[in-house]
């Protein structure tokens, strides 16, 4: 199979986020033929549905951004027990206008990271009905609520040696779950 580009989608502008650390630590564990693009959504626009007609250059890019991709990662904290704002505005606007949904048939798979021992658990399953309502196939097991504790990224950048197993595992199936569904696209 030909090489494979992913869409990563973190749902954190912040600078020093743990779920942005985690993302650029864990596409490190994908074999040579996985590419991960890290796609920009902070300079989106809010939504608004008067703009559908006359999307932003931002919005533009993003959602040519994902039409290139034959897989989505998603990497999410949690507010308030829900996804943030910043990223359910990314994929609204990448799923309009109404029937120009860029989403669709896309595998995807979702991990967080939090302080609390439920490690964006409510995140991940709001964010799982988002997606099957834009029929995005998810990846169901192995789950990854992950609690940000000492070491779980090195000061190298790298998945920490205690994670390393359960990450790797992760990825094993993530790849092997976007190469099952990357065929089944619709061109």
């Amino acid at each position: 199979m030909a090489n494979l580009l992913v869409a990563v989608i973190v749902g954190s502008f912040r600078h020093a986020s743990f779920n942005r650390q985690l993302a650029h630590a864990v596409v490190k564990l994908a074999p040579a033929d996985f590419t991960f693009k890290h796609l920009q959504i902070n300079d989106l626009p809010l939504y608004n549905q008067d703009d559908d007609a006359a999307q932003t250059e931002p919005v533009k890019r993003f959602k040519a951004d994902i039409v290139s991709a034959q897989g989505l990662l998603f990497v999410t904290p949690e507010y308030n027990r829900s996804i943030p704002g910043v990223l359910k505005n990314a994929i609204d606007l990448a799923s309009r206008p109404y029937g120009q949904s860029v989403w669709s048939g896309k595998p995807a798979g979702i991990f967080g990271v939090s302080v609390g021992p439920l490690g964006t658990a409510m995140a991940q399953q709001h964010l799982r009905n988002i997606l099957a309502s834009l029929d995005v196939p998810t990846l169901g097991q192995p789950e990854a609520f992950i609690q940000a504790k000492e070491g779980l990224v090195d000061a190298a950048g790298n998945i920490g040696a205690e994670s390393l197993a359960f990450f790797q595992n992760w990825m094993d199936h993530y790849v092997a779950w976007v190469k099952k569904h990357a065929h089944t696209q619709v061109e």
